[in-house]
């Protein structure tokens, strides 16, 4: 099983982002995928998750109107577009599948807003 995300970078306040998560090793349609964060000191945090087929999303509160979470199920791809970053949005964003007891976590990619 392998979770391979992509996309991270430096970007200015205002900016946009776009984050790939590549699933290999599972049936990724039948999983539920999301992104998390986690910035230095600070707990992993839910930002956007996804249904199986794509027609169920979650947003945190602080993400929801910038943020937008989508899938292609043919290219076993999650991805998450990120507009109007802010400096507060700086962290690891982790790739999330989870599928009823069954779990897998990406490596992670730095996503830095700042001037």
């Amino acid at each position: 099983v392998q979770l391979v995300e992509s996309g991270g970078g430096l970007v200015q306040p205002g900016g946009s982002l776009r984050l790939s998560c590549v699933a290999s090793g599972f049936t990724f349609s039948k999983y539920a995928m999301s992104w998390y964060c986690q910035a230095p000191g600070k707990e992993r945090e839910l930002v956007a998750a996804i249904g199986g087929a794509g027609d169920s999303t979650y947003y945190a509160d602080s993400v929801k109107g910038r943020f937008a979470i989508s899938r292609d199920n043919a290219k076993n791809t999650v991805y998450l577009r990120m507009n109007s970053l802010k400096p507060e949005d700086t962290a690891v964003y982790y790739c999330n599948a989870r599928f009823g007891n069954y779990v897998y976590w990406g490596q992670g990619t730095q996503v830095t807003v700042s001037l």
